[in-house]
């Protein structure tokens, strides 16, 4: 018999179930009264939650998760400077570079990347997944074309979030090593408006921070300061930059709660004292390339934030552009079976995100 009373449920069923019974305070068969009789998160007079086709106000996503960081379309050559400033790092820190991708043999499956009627699919098995909104992390130095994100969202109907900004060094248009702090809170500010966007992000730095990313990152915090909007970060691995990242956003006048720390997941650190010192400070922590075969080390990671009162800070994701709810059908079932409860699964997969996302808004739409 499953955790929630049915032999006949998959796994998956199971979960997206129990998901959408924790939403309305009941679990099947027995009540809990720590879910049943919570309060929900509380949210700014006024706050919304962003997206591509309209304000929603927190509370409207409330029966299902959100995943803070995923990907609907990335550049055809993006592989590829990743895995030169992956290489380039390695480099200065001794290591061998990592071999090269297997090419792909037969043919392959058509990309949904470079298909909205695909990605719109994609969109539409994340909400079967349990998945009620979705933030999209591109921006166009990733090669994101808005115009295809919105025809995808359109299409499924899940509301999809957009991210604005400039990703990192390797990624950065030219122009940004002459345009100064303003220009590019100009530049944002475009975005915000265009898309038009939802949160800052992801916005990034590849090992130790350049100094175009320290002036990409006091920008981001003007903007924030200009628009209201959450900024979601890319750390390298292992993290390397994660305080700084933060010290620089919080200088710009930025409150840490607004502010999520990227791919701390990469940042095995038993301890978890840069995890712990990000939680401290306000700021969430995202262990956001979950659902994959190697994310079991993360489990433990997790678990020592949640018994050091830390799971308000805790946000999850996957960081694909495929599979979106993996998050919530591979990796979340590892935490349950690692004891994590139904009401602190609740907290992290539908109330955290949310908390993250909301604000009031300084500029209204355009569009």
């Amino acid at each position: 018999m499953s955790a929630f009373g049915s032999t006949d449920l998959t796994r998956r069923e199971a979960l997206i179930r129990g998901l959408r019974l924790l939403s309305a305070g009941v679990v099947a068969g027995a009540a809990l009264p720590d879910v049943a009789s919570a309060q929900g998160p509380s949210f700014p007079k006024g706050a919304v939650i962003r997206t591509l086709f309209k304000d929603y106000a927190p509370e409207e996503f409330a029966g299902g998760a959100t995943v803070f960081h995923e990907h609907t379309q990335l550049g055809t050559d993006f592989g590829d400077k990743f895995r030169a400033a992956t290489n380039a790092v390695r480099a200065q820190n001794g290591l061998p570079p990592q071999p090269p991708p297997t090419p792909p043999s037969g043919p392959q499956p058509p990309d949904p990347r470079r298909d909205p009627k695909l990605m719109a699919e994609e969109l539409n098995a994340a909400r079967r997944d349990g998945i009620a909104c979705l933030v999209d992390a591109g921006h166009p130095d990733m090669g994101r074309d808005i115009a295809f994100t919105r025809q995808a969202a359109m299409l499924s109907g899940l509301p999809v979030v957009a991210g604005a900004g400039f990703y990192s060094q390797p990624y950065y248009p030219k122009e940004i090593a002459t345009m100064s702090e303003d220009d590019i809170v100009r530049a944002l500010v475009q975005q915000v408006d265009e898309f038009p966007a939802g949160v800052f992000g992801e916005i990034g730095s590849w090992d130790e921070m350049t100094r175009d990313e320290r002036k990409v990152f006091r920008a981001i915090g003007k903007a924030h300061v200009a628009t209201n909007l959450s900024i979601l970060t890319h750390t390298g691995i292992p993290g390397k930059a994660a305080i700084e990242q933060l010290d620089i956003l919080e200088d710009a006048g930025v409150n840490p709660n607004r502010v999520v720390i990227g791919h701390l997941g990469n940042l095995i650190d038993p301890n978890v004292y840069v995890h712990k010192t990000i939680c401290r400070r306000g700021a969430f922590v995202g262990f956001d390339r979950q659902g994959g075969p190697n994310d079991a080390a993360d489990v433990p990671l997790v678990m020592a934030l949640v018994d050091a009162g830390f799971a308000d800070n805790v946000l999850l994701s996957a960081d694909q552009s495929t599979g979106f709810g993996r998050t919530l059908t591979a990796f979340v079932p590892k935490l349950k079976a690692a004891g994590l409860s139904d009401t602190v699964l609740h907290k992290i997969t539908v109330d955290n995100p949310r908390r993250f996302l909301a604000c009031v808004p300084k500029r209204s739409r355009k569009r």
